[in-house]
């Protein structure tokens, strides 16, 4: 008997994902606990595996479908399987009963019975593909069921018009990832006082850690490996931008894990480097080295992104000097990497041309007053410039 393939609930906060692609074809052998598919959630990409040993009998949902989790995109068996019909949800109806009288127009109740959706195969497969909601969508076929037709003039009178009626030149819609940096983003704004403080730090002390740093995979050390290391020794000094806000109680976190931004093609992912304080620079540079690697490729586990207590995003690479960076929930603060530049600055006494880089410090103002956030910024510059090791 056929068995399903089902969509895994990858977290506790997971309630759907975006189906990447598909690793074997209809018709295709597949062997058991190996993967056929790969989806994304809100969060990290996933592999989902064959169920058992035989033949990809069925694709329900194709690349680009929209999944809820538990839902069947698949099924698993032997050639000549019958394949069980998709059972989409529906809403409920309501059934007649016998009457001899002509039923009235409305509801006893007043209110507007629902209807169930019926869907023709292709349209279905369709609306999946473009993320679109059947139930604005008027059906033409038999008994009001949607075709594929109904499912291409609503494509073609809304979606590729704006609200105010302006014609849309591309369509793209928001990935798995890029809908939970927007959500993620805008409660982070409204959920919390955010406050930036920026300062100019004289980088010189830095680019000779960078320029003398070699690691164990014979890769040059960068300017995110040092600085790793160095913010994850000062947050041991300044605890309250190690801590998270949970109901009226302000925790301080033991443990310090730094976040870092990487840039995908579908956003932004923010692997963590789990106890930064206890690694040695050459050990960050290896971590974050794999980490970043499995990021680009789409490979990160929940562990690799969660548990973070501190974020650092870096735009230098990119010509950005500041920027207002936002908190990554539930996390107090963030701080932002600008580029080096050679700036006039005065330097025990003298003025000179020096490279400078500015710092964006992004604070919660619930946690921590302003003057806590600036005494860490200051130690943070003071421990940068500094040429003692960390």
């Amino acid at each position: 008997m056929p068995k399903p393939i089902l969509v895994p609930k990858l977290g506790l906060t997971m309630r759907k994902a975006t189906v990447v692609k598909w690793l074997k074809n209809e018709g295709d052998q597949v062997t058991k606990d190996l993967p056929v598919a790969v989806i994304e959630t809100e969060k990290v990409s996933a592999e989902i595996q064959a169920p058992e040993d035989g033949v990809l009998l069925k694709i329900f949902s194709p690349k680009g479908s929209v999944v809820l989790v538990g839902a069947t995109i698949g099924y698993v068996g032997q050639r000549g399987d019958a394949i069980p019909d998709l059972v989409l949800p529906q809403q409920p109806t309501v059934a007649a009963a016998p009457s001899a009288s002509p039923p009235s127009s409305a509801p006893a109740s007043g209110e507007a019975a629902p209807r169930t959706r019926r869907l023709s195969p292709r349209a279905r497969m369709l609306a999946e593909q473009k993320g679109i909601d059947v139930a604005v969508i008027n059906g033409t076929g038999p008994g009001e069921m949607v075709m594929e037709t109904d499912v291409l003039e609503y494509i073609k009178s809304t979606l590729y018009r704006t609200s105010q009626g302006l014609k849309v030149k591309e369509l793209i819609p928001m990935s798995a990832t890029r809908r939970a940096i927007a959500e993620n983003m805008t409660s982070s704004l409204q959920s919390m006082a955010q406050v930036t403080l920026t300062a100019d730090v004289l980088a010189r002390e830095l680019e000779k850690r960078v320029q003398k740093g070699v690691g164990d995979t014979e890769h040059r050390i960068t300017y995110t490996d040092v600085l790793v290391k160095v913010v994850a020794g000062v947050l041991e000094r300044h605890p309250l931008l190690n801590s998270t806000l949970e109901g009226d109680q302000i925790k301080v976190v033991e443990e310090v894990n730094i976040g870092v931004g990487v840039a995908v093609d579908t956003g932004l992912v923010v692997p963590v480097i789990k106890d930064a304080n206890k690694k040695t620079t050459e050990e960050i540079s290896v971590t974050l080295r794999q980490l970043a690697e499995k990021a680009r490729k789409g490979g990160l586990s929940m562990e690799d992104i969660t548990g973070g207590t501190f974020t650092i995003t870096n735009l230098g690479n990119y010509g950005i000097g500041a920027f207002t960076p936002i908190i990554n929930p539930p996390q107090s603060a963030i701080l932002g990497v600008g580029r080096i530049l050679l700036k006039p600055a005065v330097v025990e006494g003298k003025l000179a041309v020096e490279p400078m880089m500015t710092l964006s410090l992004t604070f919660d103002h619930r946690i921590m007053d302003g003057h806590v956030a600036a005494l860490f910024l200051k130690d943070l510059q003071e421990r940068i410039e500094s040429p003692q090791p960390d």
